[in-house]
Formats: structure tokens, sequence, C-alpha cells
């Protein structure tokens, strides 16, 4: 099993965070960056989440595109097990974060400049 996220890396997750993605999806985004492939238990563990949200922010991650599943045979009965791994390494995710939340800034500004001109605010 993989040690709990780093001070870094939460620090790196906090950040994501503050892009807009949940919380469970930027510490599993985070901790997969580093262990490669991981059963959901060791996500659960080393990223401190519950077992709920890690299927929901996988959910969310498959849609994307950014994670892949495969499922692994288990001995005897019960539900298989499956293994996770990014698509994407962790720069790219970043960057395609950096690209959109720089677009709405662009965006916002160029809606604000309308604004003050449409109202008459001289600044």
């Amino acid at each position: 099993m993989l040690d709990e996220l780093s001070e870094k890396e939460e620090r790196i997750a906090l950040l994501l965070t503050e892009t807009g993605l949940s919380r469970s999806i930027a510490k599993i985004i985070v901790f997969l960056s580093r262990a490669g492939e991981a059963v959901s238990r060791d996500i659960e563990r080393a990223a401190n989440l519950r077992q709920p949200e890690v299927s929901l922010a996988m959910k969310d991650l498959k849609e994307w595109g950014w994670i892949k599943e495969k499922e692994l045979r288990r001995k005897g009965k019960g539900r298989p097990m499956k293994s996770y791994k990014l698509t994407l390494d962790l720069k790219e995710i970043v960057s395609e974060l950096i690209d959109k939340k720089r677009r709405e800034i662009e965006k916002i500004s160029k809606d604000l400049d309308e604004l003050e001109k449409l109202v008459g605010l001289n600044r």
C-alpha cells in the first residue's frame, strides 16, 4: 500500500480544487499521478476518502477521459475489483485546467469592459 498524500501533494490537491475540481477528484488525480495504478481501497486510504466519494469521482473522471479502469480477477466469489490509472499525466491535466480558467478569465474581463461602457462608467 502507498503512503498518504505528502504535504506538497495535499497543496497541489487544494490548488486543483481552486480551479473548480471537487476535493475527491483533486486528491485522486494527485495520488494516481504518483502511484501509477491503484485499486479503490488503496485510493481511499492514501487520499483519505470514503468509498462512495471515490466511486462518484471515478464516474466523472471516466466521463472526462482522464482515467481508465480495468477489472481484476478475484479468487472465489464477490465483486470484481477495479484498478484505475490516469490517461494523462498530472502536467497535462493541470495544463488543460489552466487553459480553461484563462479562457474564462478573458471572457469575464471582456464582459466587464462591455458592461462598464454600456453603463457609462469611467475608470
